[in-house]
């Protein structure tokens, strides 16, 4: 097992990511970017609570605190989580083969995962997933891509993503984009090994 292959323990945060196989792409229109959301919704919202995640057309980043069990007959100790995010990239992958009359993997296996173990890590993560569309070329600032968390915290609508948690981490929503900015894309590779 590689140190991207760790077991997903309840009340630990990860940095999760997954691979297109070759060069393929996981998202071809933006109607596949909704609908892997639709998906994550279902499998993944209930286990877990996400700070932050980004899509992009050939990988995505994810950054989740798995639930604990809260009561004696919670079942939430007894979850496979890798189990879990496997049934999300199965079942996109289903729907995207049949879309596109597509056979076999479209992920490359297994999905990467690592803990998120120092304050540090955790907020320069935070930037790094919402800076990969801008690392990527697709975009000049983060707020420009849809397909993020970022814009989440732009605004003050209902959302899956747990912002109270991530602005009290940093202090204060103004310090959360201080970061963002400070962050430059070229210390990317040295921060992370993560792609």
């Amino acid at each position: 097992m590689s140190k991207f292959e760790c077991k997903l323990v309840p009340g630990k945060v990860y940095h999760i990511w997954a691979h297109a196989v070759n060069s393929e792409n996981l998202f071809r229109r933006n109607e596949n970017y909704f609908y892997f959301l639709n998906r994550y919704k279902y499998y993944i919202q209930p286990i877990g609570i996400t700070y932050a995640y980004s899509l992009l057309p050939n990988h995505l980043h994810i950054m989740i605190k798995l639930n604990t069990g809260n009561h004696s007959n919670d079942l939430t100790s007894s979850i496979d989580y890798s189990r879990r995010f496997g049934n999300l990239f199965n079942s996109y992958a289903k729907a995207f083969n049949k879309m596109y009359d597509r056979k076999g993997t479209l992920f490359v296996r297994p999905f990467k995962r690592v803990p998120i173990d120092t304050d540090h890590y955790f907020g320069t993560l935070l930037a790094y997933i919402h800076l990969n569309p801008v690392k990527h070329g697709f975009v000049e600032y983060p707020a420009q891509w849809p397909f993020s968390s970022y814009r989440a915290y732009l605004n003050e609508k209902p959302s899956n993503i747990d912002r109270e948690t991530v602005f009290d981490w940093f202090g204060s929503r103004q310090q959360f984009f201080k970061v963002h900015d400070e962050i430059r894309v070229e210390q990317y590779n040295r921060i992370f090994e993560a792609p």
